[in-house]
């Protein structure tokens, strides 16, 4: 009997793992960590409700974190079967995986000296060596091929847009259809393709990210540049806390464009995030996957100075001069913009800006909802600086989006899961397809489990 059970991505954005069983085969589609929320973070460290040794094959729709992340546990306790992905995702992955890995040694290490940890010692999830073994066990996938699971089961990537190498996962398995969204990407968005229409399916899982939501149809180019035109103007320097592998690349794209266009002209441009400078140079290695030309993927790739070492990270803190710093992590819930906002947040002149989701319990929920202090390595930052929140940057397709997707199977799937979404947007979604399309929605809580 097929059936899916939700390990995570339900009822939250995070930590999504859609379990497939038949009988004694287990797949599971992605498998990332839960953030935000302390109730939800510490599902990370909680047993999985399947052994992970039961577990045959991973299928990995993108690299983020939120769908990647938990990879590393997941073998170190015991999974031993292959993680299928296209080949630009297994790259990104590999930034990904091990940055996340050193930063949960950072983290504990930094928690024990400074002693702010009410665990004595603190002790990372996972660490460099388990991202290492993760990797190993990589199976790549190119688009629009059928390869064999085990099971008997089939899969085949579809471009999803999103980030690079993203894909929607079609599985065939007993008889059954499957397909899962993971992130959609949106429409029309100049570096990435369009997420593919899929005709036909059995049995969809699609993302609500943005399900209750519509994007500002505000040119992105021309929101940025007003931000940082005004922050400037006073004297401030811009922080965008940016997800290192998609919005990083994007907001070079969008700052690109600026410089070309003659504005920000003296405004020095810092990538500070050692994983977003790999991520942008994989641009090049993955030409098939977006649409920028090489001559304009060199040029876009030029218009920021980039950090790698602590010590120039320190120096861009450092300097009272106006400028734009792109920093990850794109939730400030880790990594080097910590720093930067420590510095930046106290000081009105500045503006924070973020351009992608921010999910409950995290620093960028907080800031875009107006707190007027943070917690930050142990210490409270009054948040005085401008806080500006430009959605037409995100690239999770929204509610428009979501629904312009669904509408292109050519009948209504006989069961349709609605995941990936805080309650209120995964609610707005399934009422919306109830009401738009006439199929009967399910919106699936954590660990509940259905027959296919």
């Amino acid at each position: 009997m097929l059936t899916l059970t939700s390990l995570g991505g339900a009822g939250t954005v995070t930590g999504s793992k859609h379990l497939l069983s038949d009988g004694d085969t287990r797949i599971l589609i992605d498998c990332g960590l839960f953030q935000g929320l302390k109730n939800l973070r510490e599902l990370n460290w909680a047993p999985l409700p399947v052994p992970p040794s039961s577990i045959d094959a991973v299928v990995l729709t993108h690299a983020h974190l939120d769908h990647s992340g938990y990879l590393p546990k997941l073998v170190r306790d015991g999974f031993r079967g292959r993680i299928y992905a296209t080949a630009a995702t297994r790259d990104i992955a590999e930034l990904i995986l091990k940055d996340s890995a050193h930063l949960n040694e950072k983290d504990a290490e930094y928690a024990n000296r400074k002693g702010f940890s009410k665990h004595k010692p603190a002790l990372p999830l996972y660490g460099i060596r388990d991202a290492e073994r993760a990797l190993e066990f990589f199976t790549t996938v190119p688009f629009d091929t059928a390869t064999k699971l085990p099971g008997g089961a089939s899969l085949t990537f579809r471009h999803a847009g999103h980030i690079l190498g993203a894909a929607l996962a079609e599985i065939s398995w007993g008889g059954r259809r499957i397909v899962a969204s993971g992130d959609l990407g949106r429409y029309g968005d100049p570096v990435l393709p369009d997420p593919v229409a899929v005709a036909e399916a059995d049995v969809v899982l699609v993302e609500s990210t943005y399900g209750n939501r519509s994007h500002d149809t505000t040119d992105p180019t021309e929101a940025l540049g007003s931000v940082i035109e005004r922050t400037v103007a006073r004297g401030g320097t811009v922080i965008i806390p940016a997800f290192a592998v998609g919005r990083a690349q994007s907001l070079l794209y969008h700052l690109w464009r600026l410089k070309t266009a003659g504005r920000l002209a003296k405004v020095p441009v810092y990538l500070d995030s050692p994983m977003a400078i790999d991520a942008t140079d994989l641009l090049h290695a993955h030409h098939a996957d977006h649409r920028l030309t090489p001559e304009d993927c060199t040029a876009i790739c030029a218009v920021a100075t980039y950090t790698r070492d602590v010590e120039g990270s320190k120096a861009i803190t450092a300097s009272p001069y106006p400028k734009v710093v792109v920093s990850a992590s794109g939730m400030a819930t880790g990594g080097r913009v910590l720093h930067h906002l420590k510095a930046s947040a106290p000081n009105a002149k500045n503006t924070i800006l973020f351009s992608g989701f921010q999910a409950a319990g995290t620093r960028g929920r907080a800031m875009v909802r107006g707190a007027g202090e943070i917690k930050i390595h142990g210490q409270w930052i009054p948040v005085r600086a401008e806080v500006s929140d430009l959605s037409m940057l995100s690239a999770h397709a929204d509610g428009n989006e979501l629904m312009r997707w669904l509408s292109g199977f050519r009948r209504p799937p006989e069961k349709l899961f609605i995941v990936h979404g805080e309650d209120e947007a995964s609610e707005a979604l399934r009422i919306r397809v109830e009401r738009e399309l006439g199929w009967n929605a399910i919106v699936p809580r954590q660990e509940q489990s259905f027959n296919l």
